[in-house]
């Protein structure tokens, strides 16, 4: 059975002046599925994440999430990306706000809940991260790692279609990565669509269903795991692997 696709993105092109990150590049990413973007730094991996929800506008190309034409200008895109999670490198918590306060604010401003009913759907969240015990916790309480799951609570309590993951480990240290993906693993057994820009390339081999390797503002290969990692058919691909394999 083939999954019908939520992310289909077609020519994306994306200049900065004169500098051109992306050229062309195309993604199409299936309901469950979790896909892996891997690559140097400069290869414009973290560029296309951010212009799947508009974060960055793409020069050209067209871009549709959950049957939503985000690139239209009629598209409320406020509304459309509420079915995009994202979660960025810096975990964006507000220093005055307890953990349970940082998850509930969207869920009051952007959905309308009530006080009790964003509560309720906040702390649903926390359970999920494993940081119920932390909810009146302010950020300054909370370990790099559990500050991470908290913006990966907020997230997901806003019940997306999609969740993107733009290096969501490489801020913090080594010894907290591993909860951080854990959660990460479990929403990917839960069914969550994900696409993730990381260097974790344990985590890629262990959970991805496909991996793209980019390269100077293009896909020069994809496929799974075990192809990519194990038999790679391209030069600029071999050599890249190599080099994080020495280190």
């Amino acid at each position: 059975m083939t999954r019908r696709p939520i992310i289909e993105a077609y020519g994306i092109h994306k200049h900065f002046g004169q500098l051109h990150v992306l050229k062309g590049v195309d993604l199409v990413v299936a309901e469950r599925e979790l896909v892996f973007l891997i690559g140097p730094s400069g290869s414009g991996k973290s560029t296309l994440l951010r212009c799947l929800n508009r974060l960055e506008e793409p020069s050209s190309g067209t871009i549709v999430v959950d049957g939503i034409d985000l690139l239209d200008r009629r598209t409320d895109i406020n509304k459309a990306r509420q079915r995009i999670g994202m979660v960025f490198q810096s975990f964006n918590l507000y220093p005055h706000m307890t953990a349970l306060g940082n998850i509930t604010l969207a869920l009051r401003k952007v959905l309308g809940l009530s006080r009790a009913e964003a509560e309720a759907r906040g702390r649903a969240a926390l359970d999920r991260v494993h940081l119920s015990d932390r909810a009146d916790h302010y950020p300054s309480q909370l370990s790099g790692g559990q500050q991470q799951r908290v913006a990966i609570a907020r997230a997901i309590a806003l019940e997306p279609r999609v969740m993107l993951f733009d290096e969501p480990t490489s801020a913090l240290d080594p010894e907290l990565v591993g909860g951080v993906l854990a959660v990460m693993r479990e929403l990917r057994e839960d069914g969550m669509t994900m696409v993730v820009v990381s260097h974790e390339m344990g985590f890629a081999r262990a959970a991805a269903d496909r991996v793209l390797f980019m390269d100077n503002g293009l896909v020069v290969e994809e496929g799974t795991p075990e192809e990519i990692f194990g038999a790679p058919r391209h030069e600029r691909t071999r050599a890249f692997i190599s080099q994080i394999e020495r280190h």
